[in-house]
């Protein structure tokens, strides 16, 4: 019972003291500062902890690290001490404790294999790396296998093994063909986590010889490659017809029809499984099923949801993958199987472990001698991570004994502390499945106070403005900071003033009597230090007259104002601004000490100008317009171009300037307003001339700046409102003494090529920027936002230099420097760069589909993390692609489409699609090297839409009253069509359309006969199909029933007997030879008396022929007085063709249909129609046609 009091009463004692702890020391990071103060080691880079290296190249295992003094370094191997010394191919590189193990010369990288472990050590204490463990990469040689063929029938599932060899690191594993080409994946098809291809069914077109397995080790960048395996698949025709060739006609015969088959798994195997994952790994569940149908795979998380934004579907569905997994992961994840047949289930459960994370790492203790403290070292995992500590690289158990420090489990508490306290500490951390290592020093100094701040210092601040005062300091202990006002003056305090923690005085609203002089004061239990600043009010700079609103007429003047007033030890500075841009470069534009004068004003002279007056500490400004108008004609005056100066004389010769003088030529009536001075370098770039300056054309004179080692000529060209001169007539040489660069490369940039290099380029200095011979450039480089040195190189001739090694996509500062055998340039300016960018890593997540319409579709999705781009985003792809119409339910050829959509844009329009059809689409993220993963795919379908026309409409057999009618579905039926409608008018004599009759056709109808119809009669028909939505576009046909059965009858067979058909053969022969001659006597100028014989004949009608003698009525040609008109030849099916042939007898007449019955005989019509057409006959919309007119002679 008193043990457990004891035990109680210490616990309680423990809170009260750490509830009682002093807050350790900033240490400012003034430069000065840091380099006086003591400091114990702190490591600043180190290898990784498991670290493979390429064999073929030398090992670097780096451990740098900073202290005051300098640290000395050491290393162990394998638990025991390391002795460099003793080993020609191992050195450490001077002031640092990394080693270099010579690998090219003779070593061999597995004499190397180990765990290794740095001490940084100093006065004050040692600080150790992590374990760091080499191991050399390792590419193996498959195994030598004899492979046999796969024989597989259509329709079953198949396996093909990879089994690759095991390496360090493991290989990546893909499967290509002789060609090197990557054998295509699918839903059916795919690779599994193992290397395996896996086939769901197999079918005909997957019979090949060349399945061959890759395996690609990263580390050595070497590919080993398995023996290519044939798979041989049987179909079951191919099948049939060798059974077949093999029996009798008598023999039943016929292997089964591929069957369909309901899901089974290919793996995993059985109906559950375990999986462990560690936490803030990637966690891959994968699961295959075979199946006809290709089955489809569905995940779900059991008694939870799939965690959102983390959850990523890779191999058509087969793979689920989570990121950054956490315990909360942790359960039961169920993949489901599933086609038409059936489906089948597999559940993983998953354990999350974790290797020790820190939760509070230990951090640096500045104390002062007798202050409190503690280091504390909290982590959590997976299990639980025990802690243990360490005091310079050894146990804490066996360290030399400090009486000020207490261990209590993950917490040293430090209690009046003196110098020799200082110490570097190591927690460890660690489970079963890893561990943490974090250094943390105390470091005990007694300094008296010391100000930062310079002395007298001046603050200038403008009245009713804050006042920011500076004190920094530093000291050990804390000193306490006073602000006094004047040298006697009493400590600041009240609501007036702001103290902030870093020494900082602040006068929020600063007066006139606010003025004067301060003084800060520190002090702790070592010494005591003040220093003065100086501030200073001074009145606000104002405009107390602003430029006003202008009308001006073309040509005239006009004058703004802008007086101002400011306080007396300011210097302002005034600056004009035309629409916010500085002013042209016009002489017109006269600035004065009160104004802008603006001479000759021009219609561009139109806009807003601002005046701008700036002093050290404010600024204002003011606007007003300006509107030009037109002016008064004037009369018209020659102008020209002036005349080129001439005489021109150089002066008061130095190294770096001289004078140029000149006499103008005639201005020609346009007054110069500027003269340009050009120069030329005969040294570096002789007959090339450049702009120098330019100087009012009133000036004859201008002092030239000079750059070393130019031998310059000066020429002089005048320029007036017209034009500029010819140049003037160059001046003496002269020539300028050398010096070092006086300015570097211009547009310096950093840009990486490829994922592990930075490309450093710069616009390199022209000959005469060079200023002496021997002109190189220093690049520089280093990484951004971490403590390293710069590294340097010095080339010449070349403007590009590439850093190889670097991590990828990371910002670089980078500097170019000129210089010269004279000298350095000026110090540069530093630009932001970036190595080498590598494909994105992630695909945008929750993607979404909005269908608007039946062809178009919005697509969201969420952008990914800008960390996992490793590059410059650029934007996303969507592509999508129509997996199958809905109406027709037919797969057919994928044509993949891309929209790009730049920038952050996470949503876009996918316009043109295919009514009532499913669709398919992913979403990639773009950065400059290219396109990251896929998406899952979205599937999402369009509505139903209106129709396209029928594919055709064909009108056959016709009689006295009836005709049969027959169509093609539509091509696009853009959904599921609900019926037809078909129209249809009789046609007159004139082209006049009767009464419309509509009829309402079942869908499933692909012909209609028509009867009650008159006979004799041409009508019109319009057809077209309706779905849900509506009607789709018409198809129109027109078509004419027979006259009369007898007649047809009778002509029938007259045209089926020999006579009649020699008889029409001499009949063409005779016509033939008469257009022959009519065309020769034509082109003769001869005269065809036509009109003659037709002037004798009256004009009947044709008769129609006696049925009851069987004699045939006269025939009389009514239509040779008309102009020929060409027809066409209509097939009986009424489908429309051009005949090309000039030589057709249906060229030069139109007649009545002749039609033969149903044995065969003639029923479409011979002559070509033409809608709208007035009718040439009796009764029928169509003229007789030259075969009717041939019968009737017989």
């Amino acid at each position: 019972m008193t043990k457990k009091m004891s035990m109680s009463t210490s616990k309680t004692s423990l809170v009260l003291f750490l509830c009682q702890i002093i807050s350790a020391l900033d240490v400012p990071l003034d430069s000065k500062l840091l380099e006086e103060l003591s400091q114990p080691p702190t490591i600043t880079q180190q290898s990784p902890k498991d670290y493979i290296v390429d064999p073929r190249e030398n090992i670097v295992i780096q451990c740098e690290a900073k202290g005051k003094p300098p640290p000395s370094f050491s290393w162990t191997r394998n638990g025991t001490h390391f002795d460099i010394d003793k080993d020609a191919q191992v050195t450490m590189k001077p002031n640092s404790g990394t080693l270099v193990i010579n690998i090219m010369n003779g070593g061999k990288a597995e004499a190397y294999e180990g765990v290794y472990q740095c001490t940084a050590r100093n006065e004050r204490g040692a600080a150790v790396s992590n374990n760091i463990v080499i191991r050399p990469s390792r590419s193996p040689l498959w195994t030598k296998e004899k492979l046999e063929p796969n024989h597989v029938r259509e329709g079953d599932s198949l396996v093909l093994h990879c089994r690759p060899p095991v390496g360090l690191p493991p290989p990546i594993i893909f499967w290509m063909d002789n060609a090197f080409q990557r054998l295509p994946q699918s839903e059916r098809v795919s690779q599994g986590l193992n290397g395996d291809l896996y086939f769901s069914n197999v079918q005909p077109e997957d019979t090949r010889e060349d399945y061959i397995c890759y395996a690609r080790f990263n580390h050595t960048q070497t590919i080993q490659q398995k023996q290519p395996i044939s798979v041989k698949v049987f179909s079951m025709d191919s099948l049939n017809d060798t059974i077949a060739a093999n029996l009798s006609d008598t023999d039943i015969y016929g292997a089964k029809p591929v069957t369909e088959r309901q899901p089974v798994l290919l793996t995993p195997t059985g109906s559950t499984s375990t999986k462990v994952e560690l936490r803030g790994n990637v966690l891959l569940l994968e699961c295959i099923a075979a199946g006809l149908p290709t089955p489809v795979i569905h995940w779900i998380k059991e008694g939870g949801e799939l965690p959102a934004n983390r959850t990523f579907f890779e191999n058509f569905k087969k793979t689920l993958k989570i990121i950054d997994v956490s315990e909360a992961d942790s359960g039961n994840y169920k993949c489901i199987a599933r086609n038409a047949l059936g489906s089948v289930h597999h559940v993983i459960s998953v354990t999350v472990k974790a290797a020790p994370y820190w939760i509070t790492a230990p951090r640096n203790l500045v104390l002062s001698p007798g202050e409190d403290g503690t280091l504390i070292c909290r982590a959590n995992g997976s299990p639980k991570p025990s802690i243990s500590w360490l005091a310079n690289g050894v146990p804490i158990a066996i360290a030399p004994e400090d009486p000020s420090r207490k261990v209590d489990g993950d917490t040293i508490i430090f209690s009046h502390v003196q110098e020799r306290s200082s110490a570097v500490y190591q927690c460890n951390a660690s489970n079963e499945y890893g561990y943490l290592l974090a250094n943390a020093f105390v470091n005990v100094l007694a300094e008296p106070p010391r100000i930062l701040t310079p002395a007298n210092k001046l603050y200038q601040v403008i009245a009713d403005s804050p006042a920011l005062l500076d004190c920094a300091y530093f000291g050990s202990p804390k000193p306490e900071i006073e602000w006094f006002k004047g040298v006697k003056g009493s400590i600041l305090r009240g609501n007036e003033y702001v103290f902030h923690d870093n020494g900082t005085l602040e006068i929020p609203v600063a007066q006139k009597s606010n003025a004067g002089t301060y003084t800060c004061v520190a002090r702790n239990e070592l010494g005591k230090i003040q220093n003065e600043v100086q501030l200073e009010i001074k009145d606000p700079t104002m405009i107390i007259k602003q430029p006003e609103y202008k009308v001006i007429q073309r040509y005239g003047q006009v004058s703004f104002e802008c007086i101002i007033k400011h306080d007396s030890t300011l210097l302002p500075t005034v600056t004009w601004l035309k629409d916010n841009d500085e002013l042209p470069d016009d002489e017109r534009f006269l600035v004065g000490k009160d104004n802008l004068t603006i001479m000759n004003v021009t219609d561009k002279d139109d806009g807003t100008y601002t005046c701008i007056v700036n002093t050290t500490l404010d600024s204002v400004s003011a606007s007003a317009v300006l509107t030009v108008v037109a002016a008064p004609p004037t009369p018209a005056i020659i102008y020209a171009r002036p005349n080129p100066p001439f005489d021109l004389e150089l002066t008061g010769q130095l190294e770096r300037s001289i004078d140029l003088s000149w006499i103008p030529g005639d201005e020609n009536n346009s007054p110069i307003t500027s003269f340009v001075v050009e120069f030329e370098d005969a040294l570096h770039e002789p007959g090339v001339w450049r702009y120098q300056t330019e100087v009012p054309g009133t000036q004859t004179m201008a002092q030239l700046k000079l750059s070393p080692y130019v031998n310059y000529s000066f020429r002089v060209i005048a320029v007036n409102r017209i034009g500029r001169s010819q140049p003037s007539e160059p001046s003496e040489q002269y020539l300028t003494k050398s010096a070092s660069p006086d300015e570097n490369p211009a547009n310096v940039q950093g840009i990486g090529s490829e994922p592990d290099n930075l490309v450093i380029t710069w616009e390199p200095l022209k000959g005469f920027q060079s200023n002496g011979p021997g002109l190189q450039y220093k690049v520089s480089w280093r990484q951004k936002d971490v403590d390293d040195e710069w590294t340097s190189v010095i080339v010449a001739n070349v403007s590009k230099y590439i850093v190889s090694g670097t991590p990828t996509f990371v910002p670089y500062e980078v500097k170019v420097q000129a210089l010269n055998d004279l000298g350095y340039a000026p110090e540069p300016s530093e630009v932001i760069g970036h190595s080498g960018e590598d494909l994105p890593m992630v695909a945008p997540g929750n993607v979404q589909v909005h269908v608007i319409n039946s062809t178009l579709a919005k697509v969201h999705w969420d952008p990914v993390p800008l960390k996992s781009v490793r590059g410059h985003l650029q934007g996303y792809k969507v592509y999508y692609w129509k997996v199958q119409s809905l109406s027709r339910r037919s797969r057919r050829h994928i044509e993949k489409k891309i929209l790009t959509f730049r920038g952050n844009k996470t949503f876009g329009m996918l316009p043109g699609l295919e009514p009532y059809s499913s669709y398919k689409l992913n979403v990639r993220v773009v950065n400059g090297k290219g396109e990251g993963p896929a998406s899952p795919d979205k599937v999402f379908k369009t509505p139903e839409g209106v129709p396209s026309s029928p594919s055709f409409l064909k009108i056959t057999n016709p009689t006295l009253d009836s005709l049969t009618l027959e169509w093609g579905s539509p091509t696009h039926p853009n959904g599921v069509l609900t019926s037809y409608t078909l129209k249809f008018q009789p046609i007159n004599n004139t082209h006049e359309l009767g009464p419309l009759v509509e009829i309402r056709i079942p869908a499933n109808e692909s012909s209609l006969i028509l009867k009650n119809l008159n006979y004799s009669t041409r009508y019109k028909f319009y057809f077209n199909a309706q779905t849900s939505v509506g009607s789709g576009s018409q198809i129109t046909e027109e078509a004419v029933t027979i006259m009369d059965e007898a007649m047809a009858s009778r002509q029938v067979d007259i045209a089926t007997q020999g006579w009649f058909i020699g008889l029409m053969c001499a009949v063409a022969l005779l016509i033939l030879i008469l257009l022959i001659v009519c065309f020769i006597r034509r082109n003769k100028g001869g005269k065809y008396p036509v009109k003659e014989k037709e002037d004798a004949h009256a004009d009947p009608e044709i008769q129609p022929m006696k049925e009851d003698d069987g004699t045939f009525g006269e025939y009389s040609d009514a239509e040779d007085h008309k102009p020929l008109k060409k027809g066409s030849r209509t097939p009986s099916d009424r489908t429309v063709k051009k005949e090309d042939s000039d030589d057709s007898l249906v060229d030069y007449g139109e007649g009545v249909n002749g039609q033969f019955n149903e044995d065969g005989s003639f029923i479409g019509q011979y002559s070509g129609k033409k809608e709208k057409e007035p009718a040439e006959g009796n009764e029928s919309s169509e003229a007789p046609s030259p075969v009717n007119a041939m019968n009737s002679f017989v």
